[in-house]
């Protein structure tokens, strides 16, 4: 555990929020290029963090959601949906028992984060999702397009194939994308991951 961390958890609130404070500043001073003239940004941040329960408290998630930010403001412009967005994505992976960034990665190859993304093959929203799995699970009116549905057939069917490559990920990957005995896809998401969500 890091001294930042234990003195945050080991202290009252008033100086819980000063640490958070002084993070907001370097991170909005450019330290992992944020924009430090929008005061707004530290109540969109709070509340997002507030309402992240896939964390286990606001540091970690105010953290989290800081770190990842900058990669994605690259792809969507507004803040708020992408906090959103990130908070949905840490939801779903850790519901699945997947690595977020991971996930993030999957999703820049897959979709480019375009929700309405459709394929040659007809896999459908962010995560790439063929349709043929909602007559498989009985579920024929689900909304692949919808994010939070999409993220949880995505996230569902990688941590399936995770298992069943029993945590080779290389592996799982390939067969997310149909791919299985080639490893180029597993590649794109592992470099996507490493230049932006790692």
């Amino acid at each position: 555990m890091t001294l930042l961390r234990k003195t945050f958890l080991n202290n009252s609130p008033l100086v819980k929020r000063t640490i958070i404070a002084l993070l907001l500043m370097v991170v909005g001073n450019g330290v992992i290029g944020l924009e430090s003239t929008d005061p707004g940004l530290a109540s969109v941040l709070k509340n997002a963090a507030a309402e992240a329960d896939s964390f286990d408290n606001a540091y970690d998630a105010e953290v989290w959601l800081v770190s990842k930010d900058p990669s994605l403001a690259k792809i969507i412009p507004d803040r708020q949906t992408r906090l959103d967005l990130l908070r949905l994505i840490h939801k779903e992976a850790s519901r699945a028992g997947l690595q977020p960034e991971i996930v993030l990665a999957l999703i820049e190859v897959e979709s480019h984060f375009n929700q309405y993304a459709v394929s040659s093959a007809g896999a459908q929203g962010m995560m790439q999702v063929m349709p043929f799995w909602k007559g498989e699970i009985g579920r024929p009116d689900d909304n692949l397009i919808h994010t939070p549905t999409n993220l949880r057939y995505g996230c569902t069917n990688l941590k399936y194939y995770l298992d069943s490559e029993k945590g080779r990920l290389a592996d799982a990957l390939a067969r997310y994308n149909g791919s299985y005995g080639q490893y180029w896809y597993a590649e794109r998401v592992l470099d996507a991951w490493t230049e932006n969500w790692k």
